[in-house]
């Protein structure tokens, strides 16, 4: 009898250290991501020796006795860009390779012009932050489309002067001017460095190209269609950076 009670004994003390072990890796991982800083550009290979480290997960700070108001000041927002492309859209940025005031605070924005009768900013989406879009002149058709296991659905509105419209991070989305006269929108994003990667280029043009069978077969095209388009978005074609 003793020795069935010390068995049993071991198997409860297996059993709660197994419980603690668990809830301390637990505890362990919520601590590591709490504190992994959410990446600020597309990778960031980590070195041993300083003195080869040219890339940072964001920028290095200035130091505080040198910074004046300037810094936290951008102007050119109100200024329209030429449309006068392709794709009849230009974007100014307010990011922090453009507003240094920004970095660290994990905000920034842009202004998106539109040409009339279908300007278009092109499906894209931002890897490193969500984006709230507001309408300030013209007519847009705004949406983006959820992941697979959502069903791919696509959340799309005409939007006028006044409205809002989100787009969660690293979902596809895109804006079409639906009016007859130019269009205009400011975007907000939750990041100073969102991130852009639109998806025409991306797959098109990527740099050297993506072997045409690939493209092929995954977008059910002919070979020919594929070689034509990686011809159109290819390296020395004008690239667009909105």
């Amino acid at each position: 009898m003793e020795r069935v009670n010390t068995v049993a004994s071991m198997r409860v003390a297996t059993h709660h250290f197994l419980i603690i072990a668990f809830v301390l890796l637990a505890f362990a991982s919520s601590l590591a991501s709490a504190y992994d800083p959410s990446p600020l550009q597309d990778f960031c290979v980590g070195v041993n020796e300083t003195k080869y480290g040219v890339f940072v997960n964001g920028k290095f700070c200035k130091d505080p006795n040198l910074v004046t108001t300037n810094y936290f000041v951008f102007s050119g927002l109100n200024i329209p860009a030429d449309t006068s492309n392709q794709l009849g859209s230009n974007i100014t940025f307010a990011l922090v390779d453009q507003f240094l005031g920004v970095n660290t605070l994990g905000v920034a924005m842009s202004r998106i012009d539109f040409a009339p009768n279908g300007g278009l900013n092109p499906p894209h989406y931002h890897p490193r932050g969500s984006e709230i879009l507001l309408v300030l002149e013209g007519i847009l058709y705004a949406g983006f489309v959820t992941s697979n296991q959502d069903n791919n659905r696509l959340f799309a509105k005409i939007l006028n002067p006044g409205d809002l419209i989100v787009f969660p991070i690293g979902l596809p989305h895109f804006q079409l001017n639906v009016g007859n006269t130019s269009a205009v929108a400011i975007a907000a994003f939750g990041s100073q460095n969102p991130g852009l990667i639109t998806i025409a280029n991306a797959v098109f043009g990527s740099n050297p190209p993506i072997n045409p069978d690939v493209l092929s077969k995954a977008f059910l095209l002919e070979k020919c269609i594929v070689e034509y388009l990686q011809q159109q978005f290819g390296p020395l074609q004008s690239r667009y950076t909105g």
